[in-house]
């Protein structure tokens, strides 16, 4: 048995096109709404527009433009001053554990490991609470 989300709207922060696809299909079977945002600097200004919409941030760390280091930090600049905090889980190629420990350090609450493994995205949403039982 599936648990129950408690999200609904995911930002899907990536720069591969065949990335996004794949997820956005993955996800929506589980009834989730996505907004896709190319690279860090959309995805800060998709949330800057309409902070309150976004239930989970799922963030690639590397990408043209803005990295999803540098997106973490300025979400997470705006949220102090709106008093709201989005979950923010990190999606990275990098395995390492001081590439987790980074991930973690920026201000991300989650890391998972391309390529997504729903499994493991289920289990990081149930660690952060955005599950029921």
């Amino acid at each position: 048995m599936q648990p129950k989300a408690l999200i609904k709207d995911i930002m899907l922060v990536e720069d591969n096109k065949l990335n996004q696809r794949l997820m956005e299909s993955s996800l929506k079977k589980f009834g989730f709404r996505i907004h896709v945002a190319n690279n860090g600097q959309e995805a800060v200004e998709m949330y800057k527009k309409d902070p309150k919409r976004y239930d989970l941030i799922i963030m690639d760390i590397m990408m043209p433009v803005m990295d999803g280091f540098e997106a973490t930090r300025h979400i997470r600049i705006h949220e102090q001053k709106i008093q709201n905090r989005v979950p923010i889980i990190a999606l990275t190629a990098n395995t390492f554990d001081a590439d987790r420990e980074k991930c973690l350090s920026q201000g991300m609450d989650e890391y998972i490991a391309k390529p997504l493994d729903m499994n493991k995205l289920t289990r990081a949403f149930h660690e952060l609470g955005l599950t029921e039982k």
